[in-house]
């Protein structure tokens, strides 16, 4: 046990929890109509909350525990035996079981609740319970399992070789494709595209993106389990390439549009984070700067572009940040890894091809796996209490319809 990396592995844990309440709640809570305030800062919080209870009963252990190459298995239901943990528990290192396991308790959290803003503003409560719970055991999990796990018994995609180190698959692509079909499904709000439907507060956007950023260190640098120099070059990258990213998609925005925009430039840093995030300890700091600024631009086009073109009304865009962002970073990981590129994996370029299909397989797989457990998902949420609201409660709002309280009193 090593008492300076069980310190910082707590941190981490609560810069995470830092991550979702406030800073995603405040994110996306800013970007929708003041009417549906509350109904996001609700969603974000229960829904996060939600899935810590599960990873705590069943959803660490079929993650993180020998079974398959799909799941793992049932021995730490409850975290059972973790307070008299085997000798030398491969994943968590120098620190105890239970703090690796609540660390990635907040992972699960965090990326059930990121899918809530692509469905914002029309979605019933009560849908958004069911959709979790489904959604967490039957993508997340096996997600997990399959590119984290590494006992005797090796996850599908670590035994192949995917590099992910903080979860461009298990947490961004996954959440952004499950938002992605959960915009399909529900359908589109009432007078998109006829009338505006402007941010609402874009300075507490702008509060909920720095507290992101800042949570992100933990995200990232923690993910090293130790206080250990994987750990300070994850941090660096963080900072790095997320400065990168926000100059990236200011600048391309203002040659596109004419104008460089807060919300851009909010959005720039979190598209930046989810850019870096698989690459964080696994690049130097050149291939993060890189990263960076190449997830900034490509997620312009996925919020604008590409999301005309899939006429998909993902509310706060988070398939063309988390899912494009989360793809960028997951494949050039993959070339930045070299030693050549100053990366401190891959001996030599030659194998830059070979690790570089591994990456498409394992984004391919994720896109397939979340994707179709979405849709059922849904469509079962939709069987057992509705998926959406009525017209004349999406049209008065969903915190007073659904919550019983307004954000803003005139």
């Amino acid at each position: 046990m090593d008492k300076a990396d069980v310190a910082w592995v707590m941190v981490s844990t609560m810069l995470v929890l830092l991550m979702v309440a406030p800073g995603l709640a405040l994110f996306y809570g800013g970007m929708v109509r003041a009417k549906n305030m509350l109904s996001v800062l609700m969603q974000v919080l229960a829904v996060f909350c939600l899935a810590v209870v599960l990873w705590f009963v069943y959803g660490y252990s079929l993650a993180f525990t020998d079974g398959n190459a799909f799941f793992g298995g049932f021995s730490r239901l409850f975290f059972s035996g973790m307070f008299t943990p085997p000798e030398g528990f491969a994943m968590a290192g120098s620190i105890p079981e239970i703090l690796f396991a609540s660390f990635q308790a907040t992972f699960a959290g965090i990326t059930c609740a990121l899918i809530v803003g692509s469905f914002a503003e029309r979605v019933r409560f009560s849908a958004v319970l069911v959709f979790t719970v489904i959604w967490f055991t039957f993508a997340y999990v096996p997600m997990a399992h399959m590119v984290w796990h590494g006992g005797e018994v090796e996850g599908l995609l670590f035994a192949a070789g995917a590099l992910d180190f903080a979860g461009g698959t298990v947490v961004h692509i996954n959440a952004g494709i499950a938002g992605l079909v959960g915009a399909y499904v529900v359908g589109k709000r009432l007078g998109y595209g006829r009338e505006a439907m402007q941010p609402h507060n874009l300075p507490m956007t702008f509060i909920g993106a720095a507290l992101l950023w800042v949570g992100w260190f933990g995200f990232n640098a923690g993910s090293a389990l130790g206080a250990n120099e994987t750990a300070t070059l994850a941090f660096f990258n963080t900072l790095i390439a997320t400065a990168g990213a926000v100059l990236a998609w200011v600048l391309t925005e203002w040659a596109a549009k004419g104008k460089p925009s807060m919300l851009g430039a909010a959005s720039g840093a979190v598209a930046g984070l989810v850019g870096v995030t698989p690459a964080a300890g696994l690049v130097g700091p050149v291939g993060a700067l890189l990263i960076g600024i190449a997830a900034g631009v490509i997620c312009v086009w996925g919020v604008n572009g590409l999301k005309r073109m899939l006429k998909a009304d993902d509310s706060l865009d988070v398939f063309g940040v988390h899912a494009v962002g989360g793809i960028v970073g997951a494949l050039l990981t993959g070339i930045f890894n070299a030693q050549a590129l100053g990366g401190p994996g891959l001996e030599s370029a030659g194998e830059i091809a070979g690790q570089l299909w591994t990456q498409i397989e394992g984004v391919l797989l994720t896109i397939v796996w979340s994707g179709i457990v979405a849709f059922i998902a849904y469509k079962i949420a939709d069987m057992v209490c509705g998926l959406r609201v009525s017209e004349d409660v999406e049209r008065e709002g969903l915190d007073i319809t659904s919550h019983g309280e307004s954000a803003y009193h005139s």
